[in-house]
C-alpha cells in the first residue's frame, strides 16, 4: 500500500498536539489522526532535535499541565509558538466539525434511511474531509461505512431490478383500473410467470406511490319493516359454501349521480366463489329491485331450488312479494340482526369494492346512462377476470371452473 503524503502543516500540528497533552502517549494521539504510532513518533522526534530538546524534558508525563515560564526569551518563544500552534489545531478541528455538522444536520434523526444516508453524505464528502473524522462526527461507525462502500455495486443492482418490477406493476395496476393492492397484484405477475414475494411488491409499491382507491363514507340503505314476520339467521357470519348454488347473499347500494340523485343497485352473490349471479339497477328502491335481481341469479344458475339466500332487514327483502318469489324458487330465506353491517359484511365489502374501483376518487358518477355502463364493465370484469382473495386470488370464474374440474377428475378417479 502507498505512503499517505502528509503537508508540513499537517505533521506540525500532529507534533502541537502531542506535545500539548499531558499523560498522553504516541498510540492514542495516531489513533485520533489516523496515521501509524511510529510516524507519530518520529515526527515528534524530529520536531524535539530542532528545537534542541531532549525526551525527557518534552514527555507529556513528566511535565505539568502548564508549562513553567522560562528565564531564556528564545524558549519563551518557543514556547508560545508551540502554544500558538497547538490552538490553531483546535480551532481547524473544530472548524472542521462545525462545517460537517452544517451540511449534515438534518441527517441526526432516527432510522435505518437516515443511518443510510449518512453513509452516502461521507462517501460524497471524502474528497474534502478525512473519512475518520466524517464517521466520528456524523456517529456511525468507519467499518461499516465500508461495508457499506462495498455493496454500492450489488445496492445499484437491486435498484435497477426495483424499477424493472415498479414498470410491471403499473401495467398490472393500470389493467385493474388502478384497483388492485399489493397482494391482487402479486397473484397477476405469478401468473405472468413472474417469481415475486408480495413483501417486496408491497415496498416497491410504497417507494413508487403505487397505490389503489380508497373507501368513500358508506350511504346507509337499510329501511327495516316492522310489519314483516321474523326470519331467521341461518349464516351466522358464515358466509362461505363448499360447493356452488348452496348459499347466497344479496344487498342494495346506492349509486350518487350529478346533482345529488341517485340509481340504486341489488346484486346477488353466490358464497362459493363471490360470484354475481344476479343484479338489477333503477332509480327506485321498490320490490322490483331485489325481486329482478333474484329472478336474473335464478336464470343464471339455472334455478335456485333448495338454497338459501341471505339479505338484511330491508323493507324489500322483507316484503310479500320478495317472500312469494322466494317461495316460488325453492329459496330459504335467512336475515341478520337489525342495525348489524356485520351480519352481511360480505356483501357490504362487495359494494364498497365496486364505488371504490368505479368512481376511483370522485363524488358522482355524472348522468344514470354513464353510472350504468361502468356497473355493467365492472361486474362483467368481476366475475371474469379481478383477482378475488377469497378465491385464492383467482376470478370467480376461474374458481368455478376450477372446482367442478377437479370435481369432475375425483368422480372419474373413483369409477376406475
Amino acid at each position: 500500500m502507498a505512503m499517505k503524503d502528509y503537508s508540513d502543516e499537517f505533521k506540525a500540528d500532529a507534533v502541537a498536539l502531542y506535545e500539548s497533552t499531558p499523560g498522553t502517549t504516541y498510540k492514542n494521539i495516531a489513533a485520533d489522526l489516523g496515521i501509524n504510532r511510529a510516524t507519530l513518533r518520529e515526527w515528534v522526534l524530529r520536531d524535539r532535535e530542532r528545537r534542541g530538546v531532549t525526551a525527557a524534558a518534552a514527555s507529556p508525563a513528566a511535565r505539568p499541565r502548564e508549562a513553567m515560564p522560562s528565564a531564556d526569551p528564545d524558549e519563551q518563544v518557543r514556547q508560545l509558538q508551540a502554544r500558538v500552534a497547538e490552538l490553531e489545531a483546535s480551532e481547524r478541528k473544530l472548524a472542521t466539525e462545525w462545517d460537517i455538522l452544517h451540511k449534515a444536520a438534518k441527517l441526526f434523526r432516527r432510522g435505518d434511511e437516515l443511518v443510510r444516508s449518512r453513509f452516502q453524505f461521507a462517501c460524497d464528502h471524502r474528497d474534502t474531509y478525512e473519512v475518520k473524522r466524517l464517521c466520528q462526527v456524523l456517529e456511525v461507525n468507519r467499518s461499516s461505512y465500508y461495508k457499506w462502500l462495498a455493496g454500492a455495486e450489488a445496492r445499484a443492482a437491486r435498484r435497477h431490478n426495483d424499477q424493472v418490477l415498479a414498470e410491471e406493476i403499473r401495467e398490472v395496476h393500470g389493467e385493474s383500473g388502478g384497483a388492485y393492492g399489493s397482494p391482487r397484484v402479486t397473484a397477476e405477475l405469478r401468473e405472468k410467470g413472474r417469481r415475486v414475494n408480495e413483501k417486496r411488491v408491497a415496498r416497491i409499491m410504497r417507494t413508487f406511490s403505487i397505490t389503489g382507491i380508497r373507501l368513500r363514507r358508506r350511504v346507509c340503505t337499510t329501511v327495516p319493516d316492522p310489519a314483516t314476520s321474523p326470519v331467521p339467521d341461518l349464516f351466522q357470519r358464515d358466509f362461505t359454501a363448499t360447493e356452488p348454488g348452496r348459499k347466497y347473499m344479496g344487498d342494495i347500494t346506492c349509486l350518487p349521480l350529478a346533482g345529488g340523485e341517485f340509481l340504486c343497485l341489488a346484486t346477488v352473490l353466490d358464497c362459493f366463489s363471490r360470484k354475481v349471479v344476479g343484479w338489477s339497477i333503477a332509480d327506485h328502491m321498490r320490490t322490483d329491485l331485489v325481486t329482478d335481481a333474484l329472478r336474473m341469479a335464478a336464470s343464471t344458475r339455472r334455478g335456485l331450488d333448495g338454497a338459501v339466500f341471505h339479505s338484511d332487514h330491508g323493507a324489500q327483502y322483507g316484503s310479500r312479494a320478495f317472500a312469494g318469489l322466494c317461495d316460488q324458487l325453492g329459496v330459504t330465506r335467512s336475515m341478520g340482526a337489525v342495525g348489524t353491517s356485520a351480519d352481511n359484511a360480505a356483501c357490504e365489502s362487495f359494494h364498497a369494492s365496486l364505488k371504490r374501483e368505479t368512481l376511483q376518487g370522485a363524488r358522482d358518477y355524472g348522468d344514470a346512462s354513464t353510472c350504468k355502463r361502468a356497473v355493467f364493465a365492472w361486474l362483467t370484469r368481476y366475475n371474469t377476470r379481478r383477482r378475488h382473495s377469497a378465491n385464492g386470488h383467482l376470478s370467480p370464474n376461474e374458481y368455478e371452473r376450477r372446482h367442478h374440474t377437479a370435481k369432475r377428475s375425483s368422480h372419474l378417479a373413483s369409477l376406475r
